[in-house]
């Protein structure tokens, strides 16, 4: 429980806690030259956290923490400029959501050896309750992230964008 938290939940929270001052002091020194900027802010969720996922109470309470996070940094960071937009990513292809090429494909995380990847047939369950039929790429995942981050988006804020293919969940 608390690992996961800790990753998905404290990390950023500490992180945006930390940019806070620097972007209040960019701000300041922006009004005395009158050259006001949009700032962006993209926090990372997931569907689980959203809609909920067997087995991942953690992941999904995290991840939901994340889009309630996103939403009150909008509010608190509109007068600094900041956009603070979410993406809610469904099945992304990457190393985690791979099929295991055999029984017992694991990574070491410090003391400890997690198994990783999808059963295949698993991973084909998935992907046939995706309505565009296919787990996204890494580009497409990026791409999500980058579309909030152009000034066509300056006026959206304390959003969360689904990029998973019309799978909600």
């Amino acid at each position: 429980w608390y690992a996961i938290i800790d990753c998905h939940l404290t990390a950023p929270f500490r992180i945006l806690r930390a940019a806070q001052p620097v972007i209040k002091r960019l701000v300041r020194a922006e009004q005395q030259t009158d050259q006001g900027r949009h700032r962006k802010v993209v926090n990372i969720s997931s569907v689980t956290g959203l809609s909920g996922q067997a087995g991942q109470v953690n992941y999904g309470a995290a991840k939901a923490g994340i889009v309630g996070l996103t939403k009150c940094l909008a509010k608190e960071w509109g007068r600094y400029k900041t956009n603070v937009n979410c993406v809610a990513f469904g099945l992304i292809e990457t190393r985690l959501t791979a099929t295991t090429p055999e029984e017992g494909a694991s990574i070491q995380v410090g003391q400890h050896r997690i198994g990783v990847g999808i059963a295949p047939e698993y991973l084909d369950k998935l992907q046939s309750g995706i309505p565009l039929g296919y787990s996204g790429s890494p580009e497409d995942a990026a791409n999500a992230v980058y579309m909030l981050c152009i000034p066509e988006s300056d006026y959206i804020s304390g959003q969360t964008i689904v990029c998973s293919g019309g799978y909600t969940g």
